[in-house]
């Protein structure tokens, strides 16, 4: 185990992310909330924390292997949480303890969308847009940007792009230069982020409304700047807007690399229409919005088919791409619709997107063993090999499907007995590690008010669910195994 190594690296991804905290104390200075100072604190704490890193270790440029890969993306989003923290605890006006802080800035980088602060209203602009902007950040990974914008890692950078992707066929790539790759990720989503600011601006938001909630559409968190979260705005247009990104950006980043490399428009349709995984996760979607948007007309009679399109399709997708935004009480929905919603939110949205759950590839490849088993059931000597276009699925990457589900229920139900013996009652501690495990943000019971009422045990209890659904169980549980640390 390179440790040094490691620690280097580490501390460059540090100084990095430090360079984040200049934009909301931009913020603070344009709008004179008085924020300025404790961003431009932690910026500077960040900044010496990871040269005295770097500098420590700065001649020790070893190859890193996978098991470095894994250490450096645990480690860093680990400390990248806690350096996080630090904005959140020096507002006076947030009057949250180190815990309530964790909470909420764990949940603004994994894009969770779940927050145990209240009065969003009256806070600064500057720690409202600081919450945002954690999210987009958090949203396509910083390590990959780190991959594709400095050279100064001085190693290859696949270890660490393959750790952070979320994809059971994560080893495939589209590019020979993982750098390359990572450049045409981050200006698609930069790309992404101008024109859904714009969007939304030409909808009716106010500019700063506007790019806060493209940082947190793009990234598919969910978190808003008003309690009442899109429901503040009361606009048809906005929710379909939301709903779009949030479903563009729930698809496969690699489509979009690819749509964007394809000069021809045919070449682009195909792109997207000969990729297995993206038609699987269409016919789900509009099936999902079809049930939602009908059963909100059929329930409310004050809608309008209007109103109940545009509200279940925002709704639904919301969850389904583990976004968090909200319109309504989960709680006070028909039972119907409510679970639909927690359906959705379990299979997530497609790999190698900015959305959590348990992503379509894995559903999709479960669906066809299904199938497959039901025709060994009729002839058991038949071989039926599970295909995903013209490409044959490895029995290794199934292994891995069922060893992820294995460690993701695994996971979920050690976290529940935990919250539980925490002081939360039993359903609400099912449905808050939920929320968490799958970063999809609300839920519910009480978990569809916020987490504010959570104890402090139990925020981080729930602040460790939510690093392991970012780092999809495994790069987590990982370092918990007695063979890794082997030579």
């Amino acid at each position: 185990m390179h440790i040094l190594a490691i620690i280097r690296i580490v501390g460059i991804l540090i100084m990095c992310f430090s360079l984040s905290m200049l934009a909301p104390a931009l913020v603070a200075l344009i709008y004179g909330d008085g924020g300025g100072k404790a961003f431009i604190e932690t910026f500077f704490c960040s900044l010496l924390c990871g040269a005295a890193l770097w500098r420590s270790c700065h001649l020790h440029k070893q190859e890193l292997r996978a098991r470095e890969g894994f250490l450096i993306v645990v480690v860093f989003w680990v400390l990248l949480s806690l350096l996080s923290v630090i904005p959140f605890l020096l507002f006076d006006e947030l009057h949250i303890g180190f815990a309530q802080a964790l909470f909420e800035a764990i949940s603004a980088v994994t894009t969770t969308g779940a927050s145990a602060i209240t009065g969003l209203d009256n806070l600064p602009k500057s720690i409202l847009f600081y919450r945002q902007f954690l999210q987009w950040i958090g949203g396509l990974g910083l390590i990959v940007l780190v991959v594709a914008v400095t050279p100064l890692l001085g190693i290859g950078g696949g270890q660490l792009y393959r750790a952070e992707s979320a994809s059971p066929l994560k080893d495939q790539k589209m590019l020979p230069r993982i750098g390359e790759m990572a450049k045409l990720l981050w200006l698609i989503y930069a790309g992404l982020t101008v024109i859904c600011t714009l969007a939304y601006w030409a909808a009716g938001m106010s500019f700063f409304d506007a790019l806060s909630h493209s940082f947190s559409t793009i990234s598919n968190g969910g978190l808003s700047t008003h309690d009442a979260s899109l429901g503040y705005f009361q606009n048809s247009a906005i929710y379909l807007i939301t709903a779009f990104f949030m479903l563009f950006t729930g698809c496969n980043f690699g489509l979009h690399v690819r749509a964007l490399t394809n000069r021809k428009y045919q070449s682009i349709w195909k792109s997207y229409s000969a990729d297995p995984e993206f038609r699987f996760f269409c016919l789900v979607q509009v099936v999902f919005i079809a049930l939602m948007s009908g059963g909100l007309y059929f329930s409310y009679q004050d809608l309008s088919a209007w109103d109940a399109f545009s509200q279940g399709a925002v709704q639904i997708s919301s969850m389904s791409m583990t976004a968090g935004y909200t319109l309504f009480d989960f709680n006070q929905l028909p039972s119907f619709l409510a679970m639909l919603l927690v359906f959705s939110a379990i299979l997530g949205g497609c790999a190698g997107s900015t959305s959590g759950g348990l992503k379509m590839i894995r559903v999709l490849i479960m669906w066809l063993q299904f199938k497959r088993e039901l025709k060994f059931l009729v002839h058991p000597n038949l071989v039926v090999p599970i295909k995903l276009g013209d490409n044959l699925v490895s029995p290794r990457v199934i292994e891995s499907i069922w060893a992820f589900l294995i460690a993701f229920f695994l996971t979920y139900w050690l976290c529940v007995f935990a919250v539980i013996l925490s002081g939360m009652e039993t359903l609400d501690a099912m449905a808050a590690v939920f929320a968490t495990l799958t970063n999809v943000g609300p839920g519910i019971g009480s978990a569809s008010h916020g987490f504010i009422e959570a104890s402090d045990s139990a925020k981080y209890i729930l602040s460790f669910a939510m690093i392991a659904g970012r780092l999809e169980i495994f790069s987590l549980l990982i370092l918990f195994s007695p063979t890794f640390w082997k030579t």
